[in-house]
């Protein structure tokens, strides 16, 4: 395939397939974080689109202090170009799901669907103080100590503790490819800048919206607000997983997230009068 970005992306799955769906990692930007949806999607037919984010993982480069989520969306659009993707499902977990949002207001006839993973449509005091306190951690500390901290805000303390080995690669792995203090200040300011809450109404796809009641970095009411907000949205909610949850609870947020997914690939039916 020829490559028309600089941005590192994968195409997995049939090449023929009805349906492409293309995964958006929150602040991490990796591609990797989809990886316990992969097998799923890709079992179910779909071609699947997964990426990192400019300056983070595979696809180097330095942000513009001014770089915002509509230039993220702009990367989107990027890769759609570059694998010929003229529409696709988005799924996005936290900043990806701010992503998609913009995407579908800005080009909507790129948009088949939408799936929002813990996402908001505005900024919170809660997730801004744990902003704060993460960045605080970054300056005076540095990277490692950030890194260690980022299961806290992902995972429940009960699925860390049962799963300290993975958790403690994982917090190697980042360490090892943190993409720098600037590129997290930048890539922080732009999701704390994001706000498209009076323009929900504007969104027209369907729009699963998925939430864990347990997450400790982003209100779970946030993803109600977004049910509500949107047209044509269904929420689903989980008592347990954390920020995460399509990881901790993989299997069960592949069930939900497959048959939406079916649903909204669905050919339209019309009635006609007799």
């Amino acid at each position: 395939m020829t490559r028309t970005t600089s941005l590192h992306f994968e195409v997995h799955g049939p090449s023929d397939a009805a349906a492409s769906v293309l995964l958006s990692s929150g602040l991490g930007g990796s591609a990797g974080f989809w990886q316990p949806q992969l097998g799923a999607l890709i079992a179910a037919g779909h071609r699947v689109i997964a990426y990192d984010q400019r300056a983070t993982g595979r696809s180097p480069g330095t942000l513009p202090d001014a770089y915002a989520i509509a230039d993220m969306a702009n990367d989107v659009r990027e890769i759609l170009d570059a694998t010929k993707t003229a529409r696709c499902h988005f799924a996005g977990h936290a900043l990806g799901g701010l992503v998609g949002l913009q995407l579908a207001l800005d080009t909507p006839e790129r948009i088949a669907s939408l799936v929002l993973v813990n996402a908001w449509s505005r900024p919170n005091p809660h997730s801004a103080r744990c902003f704060d306190a993460r960045l605080a951690l970054l300056g005076a500390v540095g990277p490692r100590a950030y890194v260690e901290a980022q299961p806290i805000f992902l995972y429940p303390a009960a699925w860390c503790a049962a799963h300290a080995k993975r958790v403690a690669d994982e917090v190697d792995h980042a360490f090892a490819h943190f993409p720098g203090e600037h590129t997290m200040r930048t890539r922080i300011a732009a999701l704390r800048a994001f706000d498209i809450d009076a323009r929900l109404r504007d969104i027209a796809a369907p729009t699963l919206v998925a939430a864990a009641k347990d997450d400790v970095l982003v209100p779970w009411t946030c993803s109600l607000r977004l049910a509500d907000g949107l047209p044509n949205a269904t929420l689903n909610l989980m008592a347990h997983g954390g920020h995460a949850h399509s990881v901790t609870e993989a299997d069960a947020f592949n069930s939900t997230l497959l048959a939406f997914l079916s649903r909204a690939s669905a050919p339209a039916t019309s009635t006609v009068a007799a």
